[in-house]
């Protein structure tokens, strides 16, 4: 016993737990574990770490791992290098060599910008086709909404909670009833009811027949509806009294009452007196923590100006100046903050801290009020700091007389050699031949700077020697010597700033020789040339574009693309000499071209030089013997001017000559609109045996036929037409129109569908047979072949279904939606454009619609009906400049296209008309 008593007296072993042994454990509460404390945290670990490391010998090794890897990341800084290149020095080599990698790097990736463009846009595509959005998803199930009535909408049922529990709870809400108080039903019997007796004390009888003594019943309602009365009486008397009573107290004025109210409201700033209060305390523990920190000094200055505490803005900026002597900031927003005298004293303090801050030189510079005291201030400033190009141009501007600015520039230069601007301004002051000298000096000493170059040219064009002395030429291959040649539009934007400024030699010499800088021959140079030319054109810098069309010439002179685009630029911007003197280049250069040959004819023309006009003919014959466009121009040209016998004649010639379907054609219509119709129809005979699958020379058959008022042979020429020119849509939508014109709407319906088979995607043949069941009064098919033509033609060219949806097939309140949608599908469709900018015609929004009709005239100027309804809208709303402007650019223009223009354009009758009266007659068809 004694033994087992000693036993139990000694400690538990170390990790005993009692019962362990055999699996009597139990489970683990609150009291075993002891409170909830945090573990260790990353320093003690480290800590822990460090001292078993020293225990064990390894503390050595471990700083000394910490070394090497401090180093390693140290090497891996570029901008921290030391060892092997801590003395290297990046020379004109080094330059060189990153420029060489530079422009390597841009021209791969101008070569390689297209095809990686494509291949996202296409990847884009894909992606949207294969992920198409919800909307995109639902617009046919939307577009089916339109055949739903107003009863079938209202018979949609209402969305709620219909379970019975709930149904059940609303139903007994509904049924419960509350007990009214006597005086809400007293209350309401009096409402009505007016007092008509004034007691002694002036109070007026309650309709109950209680008296206002015993209290028991005062009806407030009715007293404040007495006092806004008596109130509203007051304001209107003292509105009509106004000026005979202004001054005194009962005086109102309505129009400003508003106004007085608001400006007796707290300022704007009053609110943000918490914002200012919590940046306050953030900024003082800045300026607290790192007292030297000058932008929080002038941050905390800044917000006490913007508290509207000045002084307390210029106490804390004072503070800031004492820790931060040598911070300039600081010292120029006490300058700031103080004014007049303190200004000036504040300083010459900061410059007795800083004497070579230019900032502050020029700051009390500008202290001073008087010209002398400026000049004195400066050159304190030049006497510590005579390396500033800054203070000596201020020196410079202060000078009156130019004898004295020369001195001081001449002294500049000296100590500033590398300073181009104070170069540039000395030459300036000095005489020509002066000027020459001081330019060589600069070029000597800025061996870099394309500036003086230009500025030596420019001397040489007022000297008049700006076409002998080649300066530019000389200026490229010193600059690319020194590996100093700015870019092509550099070089551009320095042509046009010598166009601003008159200088045209030498605007002309910068273009010619450094356009073709950097552009090798198969980098598209004369497409890079002609953006450049018509970006200068954009900006009215019409020399500079000039220039680019005369070297872009030099290097590609059989270009027909470049002789068109330089004749449009003389033609819009310069004179008629010069228009013919460039057409007059062209057609020597490129001979062959009969579109330049009819160019330079018709101005001639149009002139009034007929016989000139017919040497060019002539001379263009010679070139491009038995072409038919020059045949067509002369004939077009006698025809014109009266010869009707010598137009025939050409016509006759040229049948034998250049026996072409046109040619044949234009014989034709020229009799036609003599009106001998016998001799144009015989003639389309002869032609149609000659050129059987001209579907121009069966239209004009069948036109005749109609126009004989013969409508069974027009019918007989329309269906052999047909039959021969299958893909002729302009011949199927006549031999519709005929049909339907006669009566016969089924036949009209079969020709639309057979003439579907054959052109199966044709916008125009969709609309047509779309208009025809619209005529027909038949709406419900037309919905549905309009449905069936969405689905069948391309996007790009269902503008025209579009617009005969919006405007015929929907209802007025569901246009705009449904051109909204019309965008979203069709994107820039120019008849589109034009049908919403009807749309905003009809809503009287002006100012849209007339943006949208400009829209339309930029995506497709050659489509006549739009010039049309632009016309048509500014008679009623544009005034008479806008609406002769618009004339001329369509005059200028010369629209060719267009359902009405080309129906009105193309008849007999209107033959000799210009442009200008066929625009106006359109303007009346349309409807």
């Amino acid at each position: 016993m004694t033994g087992r008593r000693d036993f139990l007296s000694q400690a538990a072993p170390e990790n005993y737990v009692a019962g362990l042994g055999r699996g009597a454990t139990g489970f683990t509460t609150r009291s075993d574990l002891g409170p909830a404390r945090e573990g260790p945290s990353e320093d003690q670990i480290k800590e822990a770490l460090a001292k078993r490391a020293a225990q064990l010998g390894f503390g050595d090794a471990a700083g000394k791992k910490d070394d090497e890897e401090e180093n390693d990341e140290r090497y891996q800084d570029p901008d921290n290098e030391v060892g092997l290149f801590a003395g290297g020095v990046y020379d004109k080599e080094d330059d060189e060599a990153d420029r060489i990698y530079r422009d390597i790097d841009e021209k791969m990736d101008k070569r390689r910008r297209a095809r990686r463009e494509a291949r996202e846009k296409a990847e884009q595509e894909e992606y949207e086709r294969k992920n198409p959005k919800i909307q995109q998803q639902f617009a046919d199930l939307k577009r089916g909404l339109e055949s739903i009535s107003e009863e079938e909408w209202a018979a949609l049922p209402e969305v709620g909670d219909l379970t019975g529990k709930n149904r059940r709870s609303k139903q007994a809400r509904q049924q419960r009833f509350y007990a009214v108080p006597d005086s809400v039903l007293a209350a309401a019997g009096s409402s009505g009811e007016m007092g008509s007796t004034v007691m002694d004390e002036g109070a007026a009888s309650t309709a109950g027949g209680s008296s206002a003594q015993d209290g028991t019943m005062t009806n407030f309602a009715k007293i404040g509806q007495a006092r806004d009365k008596v109130l509203q009486v007051r304001l209107d008397q003292a509105s009509q009294n106004g000026a005979a009573t202004s001054g005194s107290a009962t005086s109102v004025d309505p129009k400003g009452y508003l106004t007085n109210l608001a400006k007796s409201q707290l300022p704007e700033s009053a609110a943000q007196v918490g914002d200012i209060n919590r940046v306050r305390e953030l900024l003082e523990s800045v300026i607290k923590t790192n007292p030297n920190n000058g932008p929080g000094w002038v941050a905390a200055a800044r917000l006490e100006e913007l508290a509207g505490k000045s002084v307390a803005a210029r106490n804390v900026i004072a503070r800031g100046c004492e820790h931060c002597p040598k911070n300039e900031d600081v010292w120029l927003e006490s300058i700031r903050l103080n004014e007049g005298r303190n200004a000036k004293i504040i300083a010459a303090q900061a410059i007795q801290k800083n004497n070579r801050s230019v900032r502050l030189w020029v700051e009390a510079m500008k202290l001073e009020d008087d010209t002398r005291s400026k000049k004195r201030v400066i050159r304190h400033g030049l006497d510590h700091i005579p390396e500033s190009e800054a203070l000596w141009k201020e020196a410079v501007n202060l000078e009156e007389d130019p004898g004295d600015a020369k001195l001081l520039l001449a002294k500049a230069t000296e100590l500033i050699p590398l300073s181009v601007d104070l170069w540039l301004a000395l030459a300036r002051l000095e005489t020509p031949e002066n000027a020459q000298k001081v330019l060589n000096k600069a070029r000597k000493h800025c061996p870099t700077s394309h500036e003086i170059w230009i500025a030596a040219a420019r001397l040489q064009e007022q000297l008049g020697q700006g076409e002998k002395v080649n300066v530019m030429k000389r200026a490229a291959q010193v600059l690319v010597k020194e590996s100093a040649m700015p870019k092509r539009e550099e070089w551009i934007a320095e042509a046009e700033k010598c166009e601003q400024e008159g200088a045209i030699i030498t605007c002309g010499a910068i273009i010619r020789e450094t356009l073709g800088y950097s552009l090798d021959e198969d980098d598209d140079r004369k497409d890079t040339w002609l953006d450049d030319a018509r970006g200068s054109i954009n900006r009215d810098m019409y020399e500079t574009a000039r220039a680019i069309y005369s070297y872009a010439l030099r290097v590609f002179p059989t270009s027909k693309t470049i002789w068109l685009a330089a004749a449009d630029l003389e033609r819009n911007h310069g004179s008629r000499e010069d228009l013919w003197q460039v057409l007059e280049k062209a057609v020597n250069a490129v001979p062959r071209s009969e579109v330049l040959w009819m160019m330079l004819a018709k101005e001639k023309w149009q002139a009034g030089e007929i016989d000139n006009a017919r040497r060019v003919l002539a001379r263009a014959f010679q070139q491009n013997p038995n072409n038919e466009d020059i045949w067509l121009a002369a004939v077009k040209l006698e025809a014109e001017n009266g010869q009707i016998e010598q137009a025939r004649g050409l016509l006759k010639t040229a049948r034998q000559e250049a026996p072409t379907d046109r040619v044949w054609m234009k014989s034709a219509v020229f009799e036609r609109q003599l009106g001998d119709l016998d001799a144009a129809l015989d003639l389309v005979q002869q032609a149609l045996n000659l050129f059987p699958a001209s579907g121009k020379l069966w239209m004009m058959k069948g036109q005749i036929y109609e126009e004989l008022d013969k409508p069974l042979q027009a019918r007989e020429a329309y269906s052999t037409g047909v039959k021969a020119v299958s893909k002729s849509v302009p011949l199927w939508l006549l031999y519709s129109r005929l049909e339907e014109k006669l009566g016969q709407l089924p036949k009209a319906r079969s020709v639309l569908d057979r003439a579907r088979l054959a052109v199966p995607k044709s916008a125009e043949l969709w609309g047509e047979s779309v208009r025809v069941e619209r005529r027909a009064q038949n709406m419900k098919q037309a919905e549905s072949l309009m449905e069936r033509a969405l689905r069948d033609v391309p996007k790009p060219d269902q503008g025209i279904l579009w617009s005969e949806k919006i405007w015929h097939l929907t209802s007025r309140p569901q246009r705009k939606p449904r051109a909204l949608e019309a965008i979203k599908e069709v994107d820039n469709d120019p008849t589109l454009l034009v049908a919403v900018a009807r749309i905003f015609w009809g809503e009287r929004r002006l100012e849209k619609a007339q943006n949208w009709f400009e829209k339309a005239l930029v995506r497709d100027s050659d489509l006549g009906d739009s010039w049309a309804w632009y016309y048509k809208f500014l008679l009623e709303h544009g005034t008479p400049e806008k609406r002769e402007e618009v004339i001329s650019k369509c005059v200028g223009v010369e629209p060719r296209h267009g359902e009405i223009w080309q129906s009105v354009a193309k008849d007999p009758k209107n033959a000799k008309k210009s442009i200008e009266d066929v625009l106006k007659l359109v303007a009346a068809e349309l409807r």
